[in-house]
Formats: structure tokens, C-alpha cells, sequence
């Protein structure tokens, strides 16, 4: 029988100690060489142990952490929604792939350091690193499932602990971390490493990709519509735009250039149109179905973008809509029932005016209308999210009356579950959809009913999400990170 962990002796890698630290850059800096000591140390010893009988030593490494501790209350600018403490404390955050996150860590700890009079600490956390995380870059290493090894991996090295890979922080009900300290950030690092696997296997790209502007669509005549568009970009010098990513983390640099074909689809195929800043756009076809939504938007979380914006199809409920016309959602009404154990259906979604306005502003600069004429071919209203694609099967009364009731005039099975993640996850939402069936007055999505509004629509409405995510980049962070999106305790990072 194998020995327990308790009678095993533990070998861990040097790390220095914890520093206290007044530039951002330089915190960074440390964070960066405490994570590589610990990746190193783990690939290194997983590699030489899976060709061991039985590993006469446990390995572990921790996660660094930042830690923050004030005596006073701050005397922060009201309209900033992040960037501080609540009060006095000490605040922790475990952290992982510090290179990735840079910037934000850069902007993050500045922002303590400028609203709180003291550094901050940088240092190995009490965190164990799992092997899983600890490998998933390095292409020649994999970890087996359990039982292909003649030892069982969890007694040599710490493995995924759910109890530090979920959403207590952001549902708010994680309460204090064990030490006393408060969090610090919405993630703890294992809940972002996670994440970052579980992206890498969805989408079949790298996150280091994704752009910080995020386009959903439940459609692939979009994603065709996006790579010409990214064609274009690239032939242009004065774009911005360096480079299109596709499945498979094929780089294109050549608007002329051949993208392979990939073997095999991911579950939603993804593909950014990159600047050297992440200011890009990522887009992702999500397919059809809440689940799927919640799926992709828990994941791409973790990542903070700035904004992400569903771009599809919907049902248009009013007889006054015709196909192709589009529909701005300013409320949701949530049927999807994916969330509800994390954001009960009451919670109400707010419409945040600034993307309101940025997509309103697409629409008109794209279709060259504006004003009252905007109404002949936009709507703005209610949008309903349901979990059931063939409703229209069931007794019409019940659904057509709560729709009729909710003053819906658009349905989809995406819509209101992104938005709803977004207010969850504190990251800034909006609903441009474009009417392609009317099924409460016998318009149904049949084969060739709609080919003529797929040839002329879907390059409009992507251009229009296109151009309202240029809108909100050149926003400043502060102002389009909503206090609406923020709770009466929250974070100091975004």
C-alpha cells in the first residue's frame, strides 16, 4: 500500500520571501519568476516521476499571491468603480500565468498603490499548484488519467481542489479566505487555470488570443462574414489590427494568405482579429443553446475583457418587424434557467448606456440612418431567453402570454444568459440581434425562406458589432466599467 501523504516528505522549490513592493512593473516582475520556479519545479519532477514504480516523495508548489493590508479608509474618487479596498484589512489573491495577465496586473496594482498609502506584498502563497496547471503549457507533457500510472497521481502531487476552483467570489458567498484575509480579486488562480484549459479545448485557440472586445454569435455565416472583414484589416496599414487567429492557433499575417483546415471543429470555433495592445476583437460561434452560452462566458470571464456583445439571430415577436430588421435589447427576460443557482431570475439585468449608445451608434453609421428613421429598421425592447427551441410544439397560451406580458418583441436561447454572466462577472454586456423568422405570424425558419436575408443582413449586423466594439475601446476603462456592475462589497480588481 501506498504511503500517506503524512508520512511522505515533501520537497518543495526555493522561492524568496515575500517583499513588499511600490512599482508595479517590478511586482510583476516577481510574480512572473515565483509562477515559472513553481511550473518548472512540478514538470520537472511529474516528468522523472511517471517512469518511477513508486515516488518515494511528494511534490508541491505554491501559486504566488499578492497581499495588500491598510489601516485607514481611502480617499478614493466616487466614480471609480474599482482600484481600492473596502477598508481597512489585509486582501489576498492568488495569482496564475502572471505573463498573461501583465497589463491587468500592471493597471490593477497600480491603482492600489496610487489609492492606498502602502506597497504590496509579493510572495509564494499557501496555495498548492495542481500538476495539471502546472504542465498545460508545455506541449510534450501531458498528464494521464487516473489509473494509467503505476502510482496514484493525487499521493505524489496535488491535483485540482474544487474548493478553490468555483464562484464563490463573484456569487458573493465566499465569506473570508482561512488565514482572515479578504479577497482581493473576483478569481482565485486554480479557478482561472481552469478556465484557461477548459478555453484551449472549446475553442481549439490559446488564451493568450483572445482579444479584450468579445463578439457572440449563435451563427456560422458570421464567422465568414468576420474573416473577410479581418482580410480587409489586414490589408489596411492604418487599421491597427496585426493578425487573424483561427482554430487550430493558425496566425495569419497575409490578408492573401491560406487558412489550413482543421481536422476537427471545436464545440465553438473561435477566431481574433488581434492588435498589439489586445484591443482587438475576439469572436465566438457559441452555437445554439443557453447551456453553451453559460459555458462560453464563464470561461472567457476569467480573461476580464472589457466588453462582450451577442451578435445573432432571433424571433421577432411583433407584427410590425420584418426579417432583417434589428432588435436593441434594454431588459431581459430569463427563461434559460442555466443560471439560476448563481443569479436568481429576480436579480434584475440592467442596459448599461454606454454600450446602448455604442451599438445605437453602429446601427445608424452602418445602415446611414438616424434618428426617428432608426425605427424603421431597429427595435428597442425586451428580449426573452428561452431554454426550449421547439416551444412553438407546446401549447401556445402560457409562453405567448408571458411574452405578451413582458412586453418582449424578440426571442432567442442566448441573449439573456450573456448578458446575465456579464452582470455576474462584473464584465460590461449588450444585445444587438437581427430578426431572421416571425413564428407567432406564420413565419417560420424554413429552408429558403431566409436566404435573401442571410446574403444581405449578416454583413451589415456583424460590421455594426464591429463597429460598435471600436466605439468602446476608445472608451477609458473607468467609465465603461459600470458601477452598476459592482455590489455594495466588492473586489479591488476589476
Amino acid at each position: 500500500m501506498f504511503p500517506s501523504d503524512a508520512n511522505l516528505p515533501i520537497e518543495t522549490p526555493d522561492h524568496p520571501e515575500a517583499e513588499l513592493f511600490h512599482d508595479p512593473a517590478k511586482a510583476v516582475a516577481r510574480l512572473i519568476e515565483i509562477y515559472q520556479t513553481a511550473t518548472a519545479f512540478l514538470s520537472e519532477k511529474f516528468s522523472r516521476s511517471i517512469d518511477l514504480d513508486v515516488p518515494s516523495v511528494r511534490y508541491r508548489a505554491f501559486y504566488p499571491e499578492i497581499r495588500i493590508t491598510t489601516t485607514t479608509f481611502a480617499q478614493v474618487d466616487s466614480r471609480l468603480s474599482f482600484g481600492h479596498v473596502a477598508g481597512p484589512g489585509t486582501y489576498t489573491a492568488t495569482i496564475t500565468r502572471p505573463d498573461l495577465f501583465r497589463n491587468y496586473l500592471k493597471q490593477q496594482i497600480a491603482l492600489l498603490l496610487d489609492n492606498h498609502d502602502t506597497g504590496v506584498w509579493i510572495g509564494a502563497s499557501d496555495t498548492p499548484m495542481p500538476v495539471h496547471f502546472a504542465v498545460a503549457g508545455d506541449d510534450d507533457v501531458t498528464v494521464p488519467q487516473d489509473g494509467a500510472l503505476s502510482f496514484s497521481l493525487r499521493d505524489v502531487f496535488d491535483v485540482p481542489d474544487l474548493s478553490t476552483t468555483n464562484d464563490d467570489i463573484v456569487n458573493g458567498a465566499a465569506g473570508v479566505n482561512a488565514d482572515g484575509s479578504e479577497h482581493l480579486a473576483p478569481f482565485t488562480a486554480q479557478r482561472i487555470d481552469y478556465s484557461l484549459a477548459r478555453l484551449a479545448h472549446y475553442t481549439a485557440t490559446r488564451p493568450e488570443f483572445f482579444q479584450n472586445l468579445v463578439l457572440f454569435t449563435n451563427y456560422q455565416f458570421y464567422v465568414e462574414e468576420f474573416e473577410a472583414y479581418a482580410r480587409k484589416a489586414l490589408g489596411d496599414p492604418d487599421s491597427g489590427y496585426t493578425s487573424f487567429v483561427t482554430p487550430g492557433n493558425y496566425v495569419l499575417t497575409d490578408p492573401e494568405g491560406v487558412v489550413p483546415a482543421v481536422g476537427k471543429m471545436p464545440q465553438m470555433p473561435t477566431y481574433h482579429l488581434t492588435r498589439e495592445d489586445g484591443d482587438g476583437i475576439t469572436l465566438v460561434n457559441i452555437g445554439v443553446g443557453p447551456s453553451n452560452a453559460k459555458t462560453a462566458t464563464d470561461h472567457i470571464a476569467v480573461l476580464r475583457p472589457h466588453a462582450w456583445l451577442m451578435v445573432g439571430h432571433c424571433a421577432g415577436l411583433r407584427n410590425s418587424q420584418s426579417l432583417g430588421d434589428f432588435v436593441l435589447a434594454h431588459a431581459y427576460l430569463r427563461e434559460d434557467h442555466v443560471l439560476d443557482d448563481d443569479l436568481p431570475v429576480w436579480v434584475p439585468i440592467p442596459a448599461l448606456a454606454e454600450v446602448q449608445i455604442a451599438l445605437e451608434q453602429g446601427v445608424a453609421e452602418v445602415t446611414e440612418l438616424e434618428g426617428y428613421d432608426l425605427k424603421r429598421i431597429m427595435r428597442t425592447g425586451t428580449v426573452a431567453t428561452i431554454d426550449n427551441r421547439n416551444w412553438e410544439l407546446r401549447d401556445h397560451s402560457g409562453p405567448v402570454h408571458r411574452l405578451s406580458q413582458s412586453r418582449a418583441i424578440a426571442l432567442d436561447m442566448e441573449s439573456a444568459t450573456i448578458a446575465a454572466n456579464g452582470f455576474r462577472f462584473r464584465v460590461p454586456y449588450g444585445t444587438l440581434l437581427c430578426v431572421s423568422d416571425k413564428p407567432l405570424h406564420g413565419e417560420l425558419k424554413l429552408p429558403g425562406m431566409a436566404s435573401d436575408f442571410y446574403k444581405t443582413q449578416v454583413s451589415r449586423h456583424l460590421l455594426i458589432g464591429i463597429r460598435a466594439m471600436e466605439r468602446l475601446r476608445e472608451m477609458p476603462l473607468e467609465r465603461l466599467h459600470s458601477r452598476k456592475l459592482r455590489s455594495f462589497d466588492e473586489t479591488a480588481f476589476l
